[in-house]
Formats: structure tokens, C-alpha cells, sequence
């Protein structure tokens, strides 16, 4: 290979959907950098804005494009890469080199797939082969046959008997999958599963359900040399989704002839299958004899690979790469030791335990059953000597409101309810067990219900057996040395013993009892490690060596959920590199497995602890930094710097105070009230009749929601006394402590402005608008730079009103305001005083690392000394279009309408020279795909009916048919607009369901009534668009901008080019 032709193309894995979260972004950075090492030059493309990735230092070309034929072919059309690389994009990646190759696009452009064979990679994903291959190396796999008919599949389960689990082909994180336990579930899920599928095709298999599950991530070379990086347990049994169980690692309860068999096994398997890179293997385990099924193989990087990676310090993305390009592992240094090479074996000399982070909090009717599709978005990983431990600082990383295992509402449960709560596999089910032990329940009744293995049940039994030594003893020496080797947190060992914790820390002191810090060395200290990354434990030996006056500490933001995502890490990452460069030690504390953040090279040192104050002060006395930097890590981070400040912190950037300001109701008005500016008028309510008396001064409708919230938590529209009465019973308890603040809601268009600013000048990189009105969380709505409709008039004055809030509140870093513009007057709606989910977004299209400059203010440079320019930066001449994605796929029963609470998991971007061009590529890219000359089905709420009806004639002069319910098809008639009238559900046969149901729908556009209730119509309507893949908009603002894309489509206005970022004038 000449130089000449050292260019690979690598695919990303797109938005942040739930089975497919920020370990793709973390896999695919150490991935390109790895490449790049080696001299290759590296082409991206990927259509996530808010990650590492897609920066522009991450590879030499950058596009961010829909991951989609058109746009992936046009790119190798432009670049003619020598090779593509596709194990690195998740599921995502997988199927569109699949789709490159099948549409013979890797052939004509003469483009060699690297690492994995195409072959190799079907006989693991294409069930029917899998399994042939499996049975030719005498691998046991569960019965099983693979269908595309819906009776077949029904007849073959009711031979072989329930229950029966059917996976969709090429699907991720168990789409459309599912458990049936009779003929009517298995009917309902094969249907689904059959439509879900790419390639229409389900497997049905027996049910192990119940059986111990068990993880080998595998990597091998193309001399065929392998290794295994890492076993891992599931604690929750067969049954329950790898991404959804708590996992350990290394495995905790096989026996060596167990762990030797399995391994052997897992090498044969990659040598068979010849799949060259990262691999992981899937394990059924039957806990009273040594049988086994091999459940699946994914030939590719995944999310245990992430795990793994943290786990044992092995840096696999890092390796698989230079794997592909044809090197072995015997010739590739592992980076974290500095010495060993790539085939040595990891050895632990410690417990990593995972915990999956659900978003039922967002959704309070989603079904919180666990079963074979994921739920979770994202996930904690804690590291500890003991497994204890290593539990119990999982459980309070998730911020779920925990800081033990033990569930507040429970507490007071008969052992007869606990036993049913037992039978429940949900989100809750670990501190269940937790609570039995409590109730005297026995470990083996407490195995035999849930088929958890005893030696977990027992570990948890010890922290029980704990917590009753404390009560009756009070804090001991051995107690108190006990319950630290378990982590247990101050305040908890306080609340069982009966003190406060202060007594608790003073007793540490007079003891000398503080955590030791130790390395993450992957050879349990065969070898020297020569990254700094630690984890607590209160052992004898010490191994941290503090960075001593130079450093500072960058809080991290967690787990990924909904309202804080893999923007947040992007602030944190940029933020130690800006700290690298300005010539300061940088540490990191986060937990999160999947994320850049805790890779070993990105700060100087990593701390893996959760983000509570007693963890966070714990290593602060340790390392002794100049200061912490917190408005980088989202609410979490945040959330800390009060506390942290209070026991003399210093807080670098904008302070405490400053933050409190403009998160205080009471205080910001007045702020605003001097500066005069203007809001939407409200109040704070503490009761339940205050709150009625708000209504009757404000009038209808009004926007309520509880006070300090991310993410817009428990928001509502309500639109009289009947809804605020329910919002006021049903969503939030008010009271002094917790008062509920009240709004007027204005209509009107949404600005959002992220600038920089240091106490006086302030940097104002660019003004996005919202295109659907406000009421629509900003997260969830789609977002254009430069704002497309503002006047010379508003755009002066909000920048006057963002420099004079800036002032106000002193900012010293990033600052995020959201404005309404409604019949021509600006209204400021509400300000964040951190990096906000835009800050990646707006860093990439306007090539201003905010980042890097709110950093440098925090260490004490100004805007003046950095050289930046004040006021606002002049518009470029392209623009960008910021699009949301959804995954309600994933979870049963939950709302899909959009309103102020946010939904949803990702994002992507299209950037174009054009509002039409760029608008096209983030609506394709988001998977809004919408076929010519379709049907579509208008169903609206009376006060849309007028608009709706100009949307229906746009698209019937594009040639598509509208079908529309009862009073919007009189209405479209009435004002001579060609509908057919369809029968609501209720109405009968025939009705708008069953053409949902059988696929003679392509798009539906419905709006809310009133009564976000399931019971309702409209909630039924959509539920089932999202379970038959209907693309389904709850916006007529959305519907606008898609008609806008159609029509450019159809008059050929819009065609498929695309740019790397480099190509943009970035200047």
C-alpha cells in the first residue's frame, strides 16, 4: 500500500438512540486516532453533532451526513478511500456496509472492506447461518427456525412450547424482539418483529430463561492469534437484556472447568467464524449442570466491548483498528502498561460491577418490565475491591435519588408483598431483594423466586447483615472498618447507627480511616501501569501520586440519560484538553464506562467514583487541586459546586452565587426586573390553592412545572382549572421547600443563544431558532443556524439582553439563554449558567471551540486577551440544521406527543448552503424517511383544523392522497380539499388502525386534544404508529419543514452533495 492510497473511510453509528449509546463515540475517537497513528489518512462520516467524534481534529475529513446509501456513496464517490473500516459504528455501521456492498457501491469504487469479512460478518448476524455454522463446530445453540410468515411462526412455537423468544435479523439492542408466553403474545410480537426487521425475517427459539448469563469479549488477528480481554456475569439471569442486567466483571460464580470450557469455546468460535478485531460472545449457562447455549455472537465493537475496555484498562477500539489494518497482536504495545504487548491476557485483582440508568422517570406510565429489548440509556460502572462495595457505589452513581440499596417506598412492606414484588422482573427488583433480606425472607426462597444466583444474594445479605450490626451496635472500629470496605457513605452508616455524620467523619479522623487510591493496571501490578487511572478502596496501600499545585479537577456528568446526554461529556472532554494546554494537570471524576471522558488518555489522571459530595471530597483532600471546574458536566456537575463551595472548594468560572441567582425563581426575577428585561408573567406557588389563584390572575393557557428541573421534568401545557388540577395532584407534591412555578404561555417562535463571557466583554458565537413553537422542550425540537426569521431589530436586541444578563449574573465561562419572540416583542424564557446539550452543535458549524475559551476564562484570561470577538459573530454563509431522535420503539405505553418535557435520546446534524438542502439532510438523517406520492392520514385537534387544511393541499399538489377522521375530513371538505373520510377506532371496521396495521399509511400526522391519557384515541394512534415503524408527527411546525423538503425533492431543488467540515470556511 503506497501512501498515496493510505486513505479509510470509517462509518460512526449515527444518533444516540436507546441499545446504541456513546460507546460507539468513544470506540470510533480511539479508533480514527489509532488509525491516524499508523500514518493513514482517516475519512469520517457520521451524522451525530454532540460527540468527540465528529470533531474536526478527530480526522483529516469529517461529514457529518445521514448515514444512509445516497449520502455514504456520494462520499466515496468524492474521497475514493482505499478502505472502509465498518466494526466501529455499532449496529448502524454494520448494515450500511452490508447495504455498500450488496448495492455493489464497494466494487465499482474499488473499496476493500477492512478487518471482518463481509462473510464472516453475515454468519454471525444472519440467524439461519449462524446457527448452520454453530452446529458445524458442534457449538450447542437453543432450538430454534427462522421465519418471514407470522402462522409459521405460530405453528413452529406451539410445537416446540412456550416460552419462546423471537429476535428480529439486523436489528440492535433487541428492536421488535421479545418473551411469548402463549399464542395471542407470540402472534402480536411476530408481526411486529417481521416489520421491524430489515430483511423481514425473525428467529423463534426455545426460552432459556432462568440460566446464568455469561459474557467473553474476544479479539483476534489475521495470523489468527487470540485473546480474551474479559469474562463477564450477568447478575440478572437469562431473560433480561445484556444492556439492561447489572453486570460483573470478571465472572464471580463459575468454576474454573466453567470459565475454561466457555473460553475455549468462545476461541473456537472466533477462529471459525475468522472475525478479525473485537468480538463478543454470548453465553446461556445452566447453573446445575455444565450445559450450555452460545446465544449470540457480535462480530463487531459493542457495548460490552465498552465495559470491558474500562474495565480491565485494555484499550480494544484502540487495538481492533490497528488489527484491521493488518497488524498482530504480538506487534501492537498496549498503550495503558507501556510495556506489555497486545496478546497478554488481562488479570483483575478487583470487582467491576455495571448498572444500567432507565428513563422511567421521564415516562411515568412506560411498562418498567425487563425483558429481551432494552430499556436503559445509559449505564454507571464502579470499580472496588469487594463486590459489596462495588454495588453499593454503582447504585448511588446512578442519581436515581439513592445513596443505598434501598428503596424508600418498600420500606414498610409485608413479607407476602415482597414476594410478589419479587415475581416482578422490573428496574426495581435488586433492592426488592435487598428489602426481603430486611424482612427475614431466606436467601434460598429469594433464589428460588428470582433465579439469581446465591452468591449475589448473599453479598447483598452481608450489607444487610451490616446495616442490623450498626443499628444494634452503633459505630465500632470493626463496624465502621467494615461498612468502608463496603463504601458505604457517611450519611448512611449515620442513619442505620443512630448519629450524624459528622460524628461518623469525626470518628474517621480520630481512626485515620480514608480511602486509598488504586490503579486500573490491567496485569493485577505484574507490570508497571503507566496511566493514572483509579478507583477507591479502603485497602493498606496507597498508589496515587497527588499532581500536586498545578492541577485541576473537571467534574464529569454520569450515566447518559434523557436531558443530559453525550453533549455533556463532549464539555467535560474538551475541557481537560483545554487544561492540558494551558499548561495545568487535568483530572477527571465521572462513571460513566461508555464515554471519552474515562478513556485513560484523556486527562492526566481519572478517577472512576461516583459523582456524590463525600466521593468527590474525598478525592479533592487527596490531590489538593488549585480548584474544580463544574459548569461542564450538566446538572450533575452543577449540582455539586453549592455543596462543594460550602466546605471551601474553590469553584473556578462563574460562582456559586451566580448560579444559585439564576436558578433561584425570586432572584432572577429581580435581576431582570432591574436590568428590565422582560418575561412571561408568573408566580410561585407552594399549594395546591395557590395555585388556583395564580390561574384566575394569569388566564389560560399556562406552562407549570416544578422548580429547579433539567431536561424539563413533569412540565406540562394546561389549558383550564380541570388539567391544572390534575397536574397539581397527579405530577408534583408542592410545598415550601419544593414550590411549582407557573407561567403564562406565550406562542411564539423560540431562540436559543450559547455565548461566552468573562465578567465584562461577552462572545456571542451564533442564534439558533426553533422551528416548532414554543411548548416544545428545546431538546426535542429541531434547531437552524443562523436563525432563519429574526429582524435586524430582534437580533440587536437580543444581543443587548444576552450581554446584559451575562453582566448581571457575572458569568465567568458559558452561558445559555433561551428566548420567545412572540407579536414582535423578545421575552427571555430561561437561563442556564453552564454548557448547555447546543454548545457541541454550535462549537462544530461556527468553528469556535467554546469550550476551550470558557476553560481558559475559568483559569483567569479574558475574551480581550484570548482575541475573540465581542458582540456577535457574523453569520456564515451556510447553515445548519440541528434534528432530534427519538427511540419510543423501545419503550411500551409511553406519550410520543411532543410537550415541554423532553424525550428525546439523540440528535444529528445536516449542513447544507441552503435552509432547503440542510433541512433535507437532518430530516433523512433523523429517519424521517418518507416515500412520493404516499398516503397520509391527518387527524387535529379543532384549534389546528385552518392549518392543517394549507398543509393538505401542499401536499396534494405533490401527489400524495390525504386520508382524515371524522370532523378534520368534513373540515378539509368544507374548504374543497379532496380527503377520503376514515372511521376512527371506535367507529367500527376499517378505521384508521387497521390501515395503520396493514401498512396503508406512510406517514400520520395527528395533534393533541387534551388527555394525555392511554385510554384516548389519539394516544392509541399514535402508540401504534411507533410499534408498525409509521413515521408519526405531533407537530404541525415539523409537518411545514417536511412538506418544505418533499417539494424541494420533487422540483429537484435539492440534490445530494456533500462537504466535510474541513470544506467549510471554518474562519
Amino acid at each position: 500500500m503506497t501512501m498515496e492510497n493510505k486513505k479509510i473511510l470509517v462509518i460512526g453509528s449515527g444518533p444516540i438512540i436507546i441499545g446504541q449509546a456513546a460507546e460507539f463515540d468513544y470506540a470510533g475517537t480511539q479508533a480514527c486516532r489509532s488509525l491516524r497513528e499508523e500514518g493513514y489518512e482517516v475519512v469520517l462520516v457520521n451524522s451525530n453533532p454532540a460527540t468527540i467524534m465528529t470533531d474536526r481534529d478527530i480526522a483529516d475529513r469529517v461529514y457529518i451526513e445521514p448515514i444512509s446509501l445516497e449520502f455514504v456513496t456520494e462520499v466515496i464517490r468524492k474521497e475514493r478511500p482505499y478502505g472502509l473500516l465498518a466494526t466501529l459504528g455499532g449496529q448502524v455501521g454494520l448494515n450500511m456496509a452490508v447495504e455498500l456492498s450488496e448495492a455493489g457501491v464497494l466494487e465499482k469504487y474499488g473499496v476493500k472492506l477492512l478487518g471482518t469479512t463481509l462473510a464472516a460478518i453475515k454468519q454471525a448476524e444472519d440467524r439461519e447461518l449462524f446457527k448452520e455454522a454453530m452446529e458445524r463446530i458442534n457449538q450447542p445453540v437453543p432450538e430454534s427456525d427462522i421465519f418471514s410468515d407470522v402462522d409459521k411462526a405460530v405453528e413452529f412455537a406451539n410445537k416446540i412450547g412456550y416460552p419462546i423468544i423471537i429476535r428480529p435479523a439486523y436489528t440492535l439492542g433487541g428492536t421488535g424482539g421479545g418473551i411469548a408466553a402463549n399464542e395471542e403474545e407470540m402472534y402480536m410480537i411476530a408481526l411486529r418483529g417481521i416489520k421491524l426487521s430489515p430483511i423481514h425475517q425473525i428467529l423463534v427459539e426455545r426460552s432459556v430463561a432462568g440460566w446464568k448469563e455469561v459474557e467473553y469479549e474476544v479479539m483476534r488477528d489475521g495470523a489468527g492469534n487470540c485473546i480474551t480481554v474479559c469474562s463477564m456475569e450477568n447478575i440478572d439471569p437469562v431473560g433480561v437484556h445484556t444492556g439492561d442486567s447489572i453486570v460483573v466483571a470478571p465472572s464471580q460464580t463459575l468454576n474454573d472447568i466453567q470459565y475454561q470450557m466457555l473460553r475455549t469455546a468462545s476461541v473456537d468460535i472466533i477462529r471459525y467464524l475468522e472475525i478479525e478485531g473485537g468480538c463478543n460472545v454470548q453465553y446461556a449457562l445452566d447453573p446445575y449442570s455444565n450445559q450450555y447455549y452460545v446465544i449470540e455472537v457480535n462480530p463487531r465493537v459493542s457495548r460490552s466491548s465498552a465495559l470491558a475496555s474500562k474495565a480491565t484498562g485494555y484499550p480494544i477500539a484502540k487495538v481492533a483498528a490497528k488489527v484491521a489494518l493488518g497488524m498482530t497482536l504480538d506487534s501492537i504495545t498496549n498503550a495503558v502498561t507501556g510495556e506489555t504487548k497486545a496478546c497478554f491476557e488481562p488479570s483483575l485483582d478487583y470487582v467491576v460491577t455495571k448498572f444500567p440508568r432507565w428513563p422511567f422517570e421521564k415516562f411515568n406510565l412506560a411498562d418498567r418490565t425487563l425483558g429481551t429489548q432494552m430499556k436503559a440509556t445509559g449505564e454507571v460502572m464502579a470499580i472496588d475491591r469487594t463486590l459489596e462495595g462495588s454495588l453499593l457505589k454503582a447504585i448511588r452513581s446512578l442519581e436515581i435519588g439513592l445513596d443505598h440499596i434501598e428503596l424508600k417506598k418498600i420500606a414498610h412492606e409485608t413479607p407476602e408483598q415482597l414476594i410478589e414484588r419479587l415475581r416482578l422482573v422490573d428496574d426495581e427488583r435488586i433492592y426488592v431483594v435487598a428489602q426481603a433480606l430486611r424482612a427475614g425472607i431466606s436467601v434460598e426462597k429469594i433464589h428460588f423466586i428470582t433465579k439469581i444466583d446465591m452468591f449475589f444474594i448473599n453479598k447483598i445479605k452481608n450489607i444487610v447483615t451490616l446495616e442490623k450490626k450498626l443499628a444494634s451496635e452503633g459505630i465500632t472500629e470493626d463496624n465502621l472498618r467494615q461498612a468502608k470496605r463496603y463504601s458505604m457513605p457517611d450519611k448512611v452508616i449515620a442513619r442505620y447507627a443512630n448519629v450524624t455524620a459528622d460524628d461518623v467523619l469525626a470518628k474517621r479522623q480520630e481512626m485515620k480511616l480514608f480511602p486509598t487510591y488504586k490503579y486500573v493496571d490491567t496485569c493485577a501490578a505484574e507490570f508497571e501501569a503507566h496511566t493514572p487511572y483509579y478507583y477507591s478502596a479502603y485497602a493498606m496501600e496507597d498508589e496515587v501520586v497527588p499532581r500536586g499545585e498545578n492541577s485541576v479537577i473537571v467534574l464529569g456528568s454520569g450515566p447518559i440519560r434523557i436531558g443530559q446526554g453525550v453533549e455533556f461529556d463532549y464539555c467535560s472532554v474538551h475541557s481537560s484538553w483545554a487544561l492540558r494546554k494551558a499548561g495545568k494537570q487535568s483530572i477527571i471524576i465521572n462513571n460513566n464506562p461508555e464515554t471519552v471522558s474515562t478513556d485513560f488518555d484523556t486527562s492526566d489522571s481519572l478517577y472512576f467514583e461516583p459523582l456524590t459530595v463525600e466521593d468527590v471530597m474525598e478525592v479533592i483532600r487527596k490531590e489538593n487541586p488549585i480548584g474544580v471546574i463544574a459548569q461542564f458536566g450538566g446538572q450533575t456537575a452543577i449540582n455539586l459546586a453549592g455543596p462543594l463551595a460550602e466546605r471551601g472548594v474553590k469553584i473556578l468560572g462563574t460562582s456559586v452565587d451566580s448560579i444559585d441567582m439564576a436558578e433561584d425563581r425570586e432572584r432572577f426575577d429581580a435581576l431582570l426586573a432591574e436590568l428590565g428585561i422582560p418575561r412571561p408573567v408568573g408566580a410561585l406557588v407552594t399549594s395546591h390553592e395557590e395555585a388556583l389563584a395564580a390561574a384566575q390572575r394569569l388566564s389560560y393557557p399556562l406552562i407549570v412545572r416544578p422548580s429547579y428541573v433539567l431536561g424539563g421534568r413533569a412540565m406540562e401545557i394546561v389549558y383550564n382549572d380541570q388539567e391544572l388540577d390534575v397536574y397539581m395532584k397527579e405530577a408534583v407534591v408542592a410545598s415550601k421547600d419544593h414550590p411549582v412555578l407557573i407561567d403564562r404561555y406565550m406562542v411564539g417562535m423560540e431562540v436559543e443563544v450559547d455565548a461566552i463571557a468573562d465578567g465584562e466583554d461577552v462572545c456571542i458565537p451564533g442564534i439558533m431558532e426553533q422551528i416548532e413553537r414554543a411548548g416544545v422542550h428545546s431538546g426535542d425540537s429541531i434547531a437552524v443556524y443562523p436563525a432563519q426569521h429574526l429582524s435586524e431589530e430582534i437580533t440587536n436586541q437580543i444581543v443587548d439582553y444576552t450581554q446584559r444578563i451575562a453582566r448581571g449574573l457575572n458569568v465567568k465561562g458559558i452561558v445559555n439563554i433561551q428566548y420567545i419572540v412572540a407579536n414582535g416583542e423578545l421575552n427571555v424564557i430561561e437561563v442556564n449558567p453552564r454548557s448547555s446539550r447546543t454548545v457541541p452543535f454550535i462549537s462544530k458549524v461556527t468553528g469556535i471551540n467554546m469550550i476551550e475559551y470558557a476553560t481558559r476564562i475559568a483559569l483567569g484570561e479574558t475574551i480581550k486577551s484570548m482575541g475573540l470577538p465581542t458582540g456577535l459573530v457574523p453569520a456564515k454563509d451556510y447553515v445548519a440544521v440541528k434534528a432530534p431522535v427519538f427511540s419510543f420503539s423501545k419503550m411500551g405505553l409511553v406519550e410520543i406527543a411532543l410537550g415541554p418535557e423532553m424525550k428525546s435520546t439523540g440528535e444529528v446534524m445536516g449542513i447544507g448552503r441552503t435552509y432547503s438542502e440542510a433541512l433535507f439532510k437532518a430530516i433523512h438523517g433523523a429517519n424521517m424517511r418518507i416515500p412520493e406520492k404516499g398516503h397520509i392520514l391527518m387527524t387535529v385537534a379543532d384549534r389546528d383544523k385552518e392549518e392543517a387544511a394549507r398543509l393538505a393541499k401542499g401536499f396534494i399538489d405533490l401527489g400524495y392522497h390525504i386520508q382524515a377522521t371524522g370532523g378534520t375530513g368534513k373540515y378539509f371538505e368544507e374548504h374543497g380539499i379532496p380527503c377520503v373520510i376514515v372511521n376512527k377506532i371506535h367507529e367500527g371496521e376499517n378505521n384508521c388502525a387497521d390501515l395503520i396495521r396493514r401498512g396503508e399509511v406512510d406517514l400520520m400526522l395527528n395533534t393533541l386534544t387534551y388527555g394525555k391519557r392511554p385510554e384516548r384515541e389519539g394516544f392509541q394512534l399514535r402508540r401504534l404508529a411507533v410499534e408498525m415503524g409509521t413515521p408519526c408527527l405531533t407537530s404541525l411546525d415539523t409537518a411545514r419543514e417536511v412538506l418544505r423538503v418533499v417539494a424541494g425533492r420533487a422540483n429537484e431543488e435539492i440534490k445530494i452533495e456533500v462537504e466535510a467540515l474541513q470544506d467549510f470556511e471554518m474562519e
